[in-house]
């Protein structure tokens, strides 16, 4: 008897085991997206301060962007700010087919497609970015946007 008790809490142990990362996965699955609906409602709003809080604010965040490497928070804010000193030129960001692949407690990778629409043009593309999460919550330590 004491066999089939020892099997079973062992077998009820690992289930539960196993059932935790699909919902800690879930739990920061959606935290990212908000991270990210965030980042477009600020966007849109023209609160580039605002779109920035989804990154790390540190000395170590990196921007890819065609051949240019931006790194660090305040030099990524000042890129968007030149590149984009106007509600016209913001246009509006969408966030479309999000691939989210949690790789720890703490790190996750996102596939996606971005597009601005905008009075003269609607330019997109794809970028991959990289989380990680801190007491702040879930942030973008890399991105690399074509």
């Amino acid at each position: 008897m004491k066999h089939i008790t020892l099997i079973f809490i062992l077998a009820f142990a690992t289930l539960n085991l196993s059932a935790q990362p699909g919902k800690r996965d879930e739990k920061s699955e959606n935290d990212i997206r908000r991270v990210m609906n965030e980042q477009a409602i600020a966007w849109n709003a023209g609160d580039i301060e605002g779109y920035m809080k989804g990154y790390r604010n540190s000395p170590q965040l990196k921007f890819v962007s065609g051949s240019n490497v931006t790194r660090g928070w305040q030099p990524t804010l000042e890129r968007y700010k030149k590149n984009y000193d106007s509600k016209a030129k913001m246009g509006v960001l969408s966030f479309s087919d999000l691939e989210i692949t949690i790789l720890s407690k703490d790190s996750a990778v996102v596939l996606g497609t971005w597009t601005l629409r905008r009075e003269k043009d609607n330019p997109g593309g794809k970028f991959t970015l990289i989380f990680r999460k801190f007491k702040e919550g879930w942030r973008i330590v890399h991105d690399h946007t074509s």
